[in-house]
């Protein structure tokens, strides 16, 4: 193991400088520890295993997800690392217990397997039957030729099968749309025809979040075939779904905070965040367990070796993300008097591709300062930053309170067809690229928590131009965060309206 450590870090790092090249600085030294500990054996993969095989599954209020919480604090105390979990309120509970379906009409009767989409609401026990019909895409040519025949039926929406992240955030936006046009033509409910490969369900969440009334799913993508075919054959089908789940108002759920104090400015934060949560028809490797297991090793290695950053390190495994980033939403909440001194909010959420460098949402100035931090780890590079905000995981409301907040941008590797499905097992994450984004993480935590830069927290006025100047506000809209930015809700509170003067 020593002599593959050895191998990976020489890899990792520059070429051996000349003789009459300026020493390292002690905080380049102790970065190339850092590097060279993640790239080489520790208990990270075995982390990894034990999250997804043994606690499985996690979504926000399952019993599950409580496992996960202790799962976690018990490894970081384990590690010698400070720990604790911080309580968050969740707008509603919501988890299925059952998903069943089936096509008839006449002469054909078959049952495609379906999941239901978190939100959904449930049907009586005997289940809820409407015709069936296809509605194409979804546009609003299609609801068009569908027209008043669309009132008191299930859409089945045809899809493209889903090859990568691009396309996870076209669904996104496609989805945000149809459901609203659905929703205004007075349907009984929705049917996406799944979109990942090899018949996989999984789940993707209603565009109105807990506000939603209806009926929705996702069946498997060759059973909606068929009805479809069916149905552009001239047959007349119904569907007769019958949706078990467990639901409820708001609620309590957890994070787990692993904490490294800083020596000379302890009072400063640099937050690193993955999210512990994931949906429950498969393990989460990539969503988001393998980032949950690189920061529990990253700080583990940081404790082991003793390095002792200038600002205070916090590895932050949020929960209910996946509902919608209700976790670090309840983090900025409860740690509101101390976000001035946050100088960066890391999210690292897009499974286990190579890291290809990161999104600086908007901060122009960050840009030099990521360019910097990656400097021990360049061999691992190439690294472009790209200046856009991005909404869809827990920097969103480190961006909206002003913070300085980054996303690792990850090669999409088996990320897209795996996303949210009973696929996503242990088995699509590379050990080897684990460790090397392990590496580049490191080395970026460890740049931000000991350079004597920082950038300062932005007012709610310079969060509103980004708004205005990019499509922040489009993401936020298909993300179901808009109304909750517009009334104060999330991040900056709303400026107070000046008093009228008396006459």
């Amino acid at each position: 193991m020593l002599r593959l450590a050895a191998l990976s870090l020489a890899l990792a790092l520059p070429a051996p400088a000349r003789a009459d090249a300026p020493v390292p600085s002690a905080r380049e030294r102790e970065a190339a520890l850092l590097v060279g500990s993640v790239l080489g054996g520790t208990p990270m993969l075995e982390d990894l295993r034990s999250l997804v095989d043994e606690v499985g599954g996690r979504a926000t209020g399952s019993e599950a997800n409580t496992r996960s919480v202790e799962w976690a604090l018990e490894r970081f105390r384990a590690a010698g690392v400070t720990a604790r979990a911080e309580a968050f309120p969740m707008p509603a509970l919501w988890l299925e217990r059952g998903a069943t379906a089936s096509v008839q009409g006449p002469g054909v009767r078959f049952a495609p397997r379906v999941a239901a989409m978190p939100f959904s609401t449930a049907t009586s026990k005997g289940g809820l039957t409407a015709p069936l019909l296809e509605v194409g895409r979804g546009t609003e040519a299609d609801f068009q030729r569908v027209g008043a025949k669309a009132r008191g039926a299930f859409l089945l929406v045809e899809t493209d099968e889903l090859k990568d992240v691009d396309g996870l955030f076209r669904e996104y936006d496609e989805a945000a749309l149809i459901e609203s046009r659905a929703f205004a033509a007075g349907v009984a409910g929705v049917v996406y025809m799944g979109s990942r490969p090899g018949n996989q369900l999984y789940r993707h969440s209603v565009s109105v979040g807990p506000r939603n009334t209806h009926p929705m799913m996702v069946m498997e993508r060759d059973g909606a075939k068929r009805a479809l075919r069916l149905l552009r054959a001239g047959k007349v089908l119904s569907l007769t779904a019958a949706l078990d789940l467990r639901t409820g108002g708001p609620y309590e759920a957890r994070n787990v905070i692993g904490e490294i104090r800083g020596t000379t400015h302890p009072e400063e934060v640099v937050v690193l965040g993955a999210h512990l949560d994931s949906w429950d028809l498969g393990g989460g490797a990539l969503d988001n367990g393998a980032n949950v297991a690189m920061l529990l090793d990253l700080a583990r290695q940081m404790q082991r070796l003793g390095l002792k950053p200038a600002r205070t390190l916090r590895f932050a495994l949020w929960n209910g993300e996946e509902q919608g980033m209700y976790g670090s939403a309840g983090y900025t909440r409860t740690h509101a008097a101390e976000l001035d001194r946050h100088t960066l909010a890391l999210s690292v959420d897009i499974g286990c591709g190579r890291i290809t460098g990161f999104y600086t949402n908007g901060r122009t100035p960050l840009v030099p300062l990521v360019d910097r931090a990656l400097k021990p780890v360049e061999g691992l590079g190439p690294f472009t930053q790209l200046n856009v905000p991005v909404v869809g995981t827990d920097n969103f409301d480190f961006m909206m309170h002003g913070v300085a907040n980054l996303i690792a941008n990850q090669e999409p590797a088996t990320y897209g067809p795996n996303y949210h499905a009973r696929s996503d097992e242990f088995e699509q994450c590379d050990a080897r690229t684990l460790r090397a984004n392990a590496a580049v993480v490191g080395a970026l935590a460890w740049g931000f928590a000991t350079m004597d830069e920082k950038l300062p927290r932005q007012s709610r006025a310079e969060v509103e131009a980004l708004i205005r100047d990019t499509d922040l506000g489009q993401q936020m809209k298909s993300f179901n965060v808009w109304e909750e930015w517009a009334t104060g809700a999330r991040g900056h509170p709303l400026e107070p309206k000046p008093t009228p003067a008396p006459r």
